[in-house]
């Protein structure tokens, strides 16, 4: 079994995991303490929300600063355009700021916001029902 864990540097861990609560992340509490904590996204995805003395521990560069510069986009998907939608609003509600605007492509629905850290997080809804066979 596969799993991904995704790591990222926030200056407040104590506000990250209640904004990433907010969503609907769960905190693992088995690895969450001072300097970390394991929010769990479904069975098999994990964020590693790291302050930023440990996750400098990690690194050979310094931590990019992501309110300046985009360092990775974060695609999660969603069970419908409903989805998408309500957990945006959930994002925003909680203190992140819009990124682009929320667009529907056919068969495809999508949104994006920035953390309070400023990690960029896509929201997507694709409707295979509806795609082209191949």
């Amino acid at each position: 079994m596969r799993m991904i864990f995704v790591n990222l540097p926030v200056k407040d861990l104590k506000a990250s995991m209640a904004f990433f609560t907010a969503i609907g992340f769960t905190n693992n509490p088995q690895f969450t303490d001072d300097t970390a904590a394991c929010m769990v996204v479904d069975q098999n995805i994990f964020v590693m929300l790291l302050t930023h003395p440990k996750f400098e521990g990690f690194l050979t560069q310094p931590i990019s600063d992501a309110h300046k510069a985009t360092e990775v986009l974060t695609c999660l998907s969603c069970a419908s355009r409903e989805e998408v939608d309500d957990t945006l609003a959930k994002a925003l509600a909680a203190g992140a700021r819009p990124w682009r605007p929320t667009f529907d492509m056919g068969p495809m629905h999508g949104a994006s916001f920035q953390d309070p850290d400023g990690h960029v997080w896509e929201l997507m809804y694709m409707d295979m029902s509806a795609m082209p066979p191949q």
